[in-house]
């Protein structure tokens, strides 16, 4: 069996070849904590494709079941740089395949390919509502319990930061 001689010289020049296509060829995630969008009707939403790469990497969007993304004229648009713009909508025109639903990005180059985890997005719409108190009966000198009413559609984005009695804050 014989075993062809290698020589450092040609160990480091192999090594510097490798090395010199690999230089400035990369992939990363710019902010891979994007788990959840969640948007105004009224104001629409950008989002950027949370990956990039050197040299430039291509961006794509899909919907979490692998589909393609496609432009729908004034409702969403994937740019050139790979941003994903949802434009405001009327209640009308509310779509849950589009508004309320998972997508997630591609970046990909000469050093492969990543995807993002999925970004849930959903819309919601801005209406009227009020927030009112419990009405409470209690004898004087006892204790009595209110409870704030916040109405269920609106109630995973309000929360109480205070009491007042009369524009006067009782309990901060």
């Amino acid at each position: 069996l014989a075993i062809p001689a290698v020589t450092p010289a040609v160990v480091a020049s192999a090594l510097s070849t490798a090395r010199a296509e690999d230089v400035g060829t990369s992939l990363y995630f710019v902010n891979d904590s994007l788990q959840q969008v969640t948007f105004s009707s009224t104001v629409g939403v950008v989002i950027p494709c949370p990956a990039a790469g050197s040299p430039s990497a291509v961006l794509r969007w899909y919907l979490a079941t692998g589909d393609d993304i496609y432009d729908v004229p004034h409702i969403r648009h994937v740019h050139a740089n790979g941003t994903l713009q949802l434009y405001p909508f009327s209640p009308s025109a509310f779509n849950s395949f589009i508004h309320d639903n998972d997508y997630f990005c591609t970046a990909e180059n000469s050093a492969g390919k990543i995807r993002s985890p999925n970004i849930r997005v959903k819309a919601v719409f801005r209406e009227p509502y009020t927030v009112r108190v419990e009405d409470q009966r209690s004898m004087r000198g006892n204790v009595a319990v209110f409870k704030c009413l916040i109405p269920s559609s609106v109630q995973e984005y309000v929360s109480v930061v205070s009491w007042e009695k009369d524009t006067v804050s009782i309990i901060p």
